[in-house]
């Protein structure tokens, strides 16, 4: 009978692999299907606005460009605020999800952990003392600003025999993104001129950026999406545990290394092209699951994709919901985000009970 029972008695449980709940097939097809709902967003971006368009005049505008012809114009001065959506669309959201990964924790977010605190008080500080203006001079300072905070946040969770865990990332992260605020907010109250050119970029937003932004950032998020689009499955076994990645011949140093490299260079430059912009990291990723399952080599191009999405479609609720003004699209992914992650967390916690 001993021998029975401890035959019965269950082993050690083995880590949770990654889930696919799909085929690869119908996956693809998915990973299409996501792209023409881009698409859709896109010549919704061009056409839609205090001045619409019909599509017949938007593909007018830009294959035949009539300069007598207001439509036009309209239409060729949403270009390129449509690509700047594009852009930081896929930087955040990718930055999101492999914060998200390489922290195991999925509060993780550039926002949450402080990362775009830090690129926004380094362009407050580069604005103060050197005068800086545009995207060209805050680009170094959002980068230096991103990369330091994010080594802070890790050195801080660090501290203590546990090492960084996912609960003492997120909370280092909330402290310091809360600490940097309040200098950022120092800083503009003694600067009137600093505070005038801050407080247009400090909302987010996609209007008023042309293509001397976008040839200064596109680079740097072009090799950013490149870096962290190719962690997919270095995040699939940083997720079973460091000692079980370890054991499948990764080196978690190196991996978090270079998973981090690519998610300061993203946020840098989206945060220096649009300002900070919250949501799109913490809400994309969480979204994506509940179509792909828990796959990075999915989660991350299927992010790359719908982070556009939102910022796109949010930006085009911006345009129509006061007309003839508009609202800056930071605040409409706040307003759009926070009641679907309230949805998400209510959905967790009832699945748990």
């Amino acid at each position: 009978m001993a021998v029975q029972a401890s035959a019965l008695r269950p082993g050690p449980a083995a880590p949770d692999r990654p889930r696919r709940r799909s085929s690869t097939p119908r996956t693809l097809a998915k990973l299409v299907l996501t792209a023409m709902v881009l698409l859709a967003f896109c010549l919704a971006s061009l056409t839609i606005g205090a001045r619409s368009v019909g599509v017949g005049t938007m593909l007018d505008a830009v294959t035949a460009f009539d300069p007598s012809n207001g439509d036009h114009a309209v239409v060729l001065s949403r270009v390129p605020r449509t690509v700047i959506g594009l852009l930081v669309g896929a930087a955040l959201a990718c930055a999101g999800a492999a914060l998200q990964g390489v922290a195991r924790n999925p509060l993780a977010d550039p926002g949450i952990l402080g990362i775009n605190a830090g690129a926004s008080l380094a362009v407050v500080v580069g604005i103060h003392l050197f005068g800086l203006t545009g995207a060209s001079g805050y680009i170094w300072c959002a980068f230096a600003g991103a990369g330091t905070a994010a080594v802070v946040v890790y050195a801080v969770a660090s501290l203590g025999r546990e090492g960084a865990t996912p609960v003492k990332l997120a909370l280092a992260g909330a402290a310091l993104a809360a600490g940097l605020a309040s200098l950022t907010n120092a800083v503009l109250v003694s600067s009137q001129e600093t505070l005038d050119a801050f407080r247009f970029w400090q909302v987010g937003t996609l209007s008023g950026r042309g293509w001397d932004v976008i040839g200064t950032v596109a680079p740097f998020l072009v090799v950013g999406l490149a870096l962290t689009l190719a962690t997919g499955k270095v995040l699939n076994s940083l997720a079973l545990g460091d000692d079980v990645a370890r054991g499948l011949g990764q080196n978690v140093g190196l991996a978090r290394g270079v998973t981090a490299l690519g998610v300061v260079i993203l946020c840098g430059a989206a945060t220096a092209a649009a300002g900070p912009i919250a949501f799109v990291g913490l809400v994309i990723p969480h979204m994506v699951r509940l179509v792909v399952g828990a796959d990075y080599r999915w989660i991350l191009p299927f992010s790359a994709l719908l982070g556009p999405v939102l910022l796109l479609g949010a930006d085009i609720l911006g345009r129509v919901v006061l007309p003839p003004g508009e609202v800056q699209v930071g605040i409409m992914t706040a307003v759009v985000g926070a009641p679907f992650f309230i949805w998400l967390v209510r959905r967790r916690t009832m699945a748990q009970l």
